[in-house]
């Protein structure tokens, strides 16, 4: 990735070979608050030579885990920027806000009205029962999910609801059990394609798994010892799951971006 420039096309993120992107005519262009330049070009632009386009969870692993946040960050801005273009109470087009205390929203000339980009809250939890070697988990797996892969309970928000709230009901609705002892473990932006992650520890209360047949594949207890195929090293679901069978689940600030 280019250094203060980062590219997309659609949804897919230009690596370049060489240290620097090239310079391309863009459909949308933004200065992030950051200092760094993100812009998003057409679908029918041709690949430069040196370039190859990839979603943001196949160049994970390509990139430096800094650099790859940031580019999540860029994508989330250009999309919040491309949804944002008219106003939602008159349709005239939005302006960017000016002056020191403006934020990076957008406002609408005719009506006033403003906007500032915002985030789809989920929350995601890992529940536990039993103790030491006995220790389980409760682990399921969507039909969306690659083949194999279980992974914690995770849903968005409704409005008017705490993320505490949202836990227990995504829980009993996933699952058909209840959790008590919610411990924060901490949170991730989530740039697939604008949320933000908060997860959380819970130990299980009492009930029997009875998946959701419509969001859930299977779900079952697994041992610490025999857990499945797991999600990759780039969600905070995963950083939970190594949290637990390293024993750090209880720990004060087990939630700590591995990343830093």
């Amino acid at each position: 990735m280019g250094a203060s420039r980062i590219i997309f096309q659609g949804d897919r993120l230009w690596l370049a070979s060489t240290p620097a992107l090239p310079e391309v005519e863009a459909e949308l262009r933004l200065r992030l608050p950051e200092g760094h330049l993100a812009l998003k070009v057409a679908e029918d632009q041709p690949l430069p030579e040196g370039v190859e386009a990839l979603g943001l969870r196949d160049a994970f692993s390509r990139m430096d885990p800094g650099d790859w946040a940031q580019a999540g960050r860029a994508y989330q801005w250009l999309e919040w920027a491309a949804a944002h273009r008219f106003c939602g109470s008159c349709a005239t087009a939005l302006e960017p806000c000016e002056g020191p205390e403006a934020g990076h929203g957008r406002r609408c000339p005719a009506c006033g009205r403003t906007v500032f980009p915002s985030n789809a809250t989920a929350i995601i939890v890992l529940i536990q029962r039993g103790e030491g070697p006995d220790r389980e988990l409760a682990l399921a797996r969507s039909p969306h999910f690659k083949s194999g892969v279980y992974s914690a309970i995770a849903g968005f928000t409704e409005p008017g609801e705490s993320l505490e709230q949202a836990v227990h009901r995504e829980v009993a609705e996933e699952l058909g059990i209840r959790v008590h002892r919610l411990r924060y473990f901490g949170s991730q932006p989530w740039p697939f394609p604008n949320g933000l992650m908060v997860a959380f520890v819970a130990d299980h209360l009492d009930g029997d798994l009875r998946p959701d047949p419509v969001e859930i594949e299977d779900a079952r207890w697994f041992r610490l010892d025999a857990l499945p195929q797991l999600p990759s090293a780039l969600s905070i679901a995963r950083w939970m799951l190594d949290a637990a069978v390293a024993g750090k689940t209880d720990e004060p600030g087990m939630g700590a971006d591995p990343n830093e």
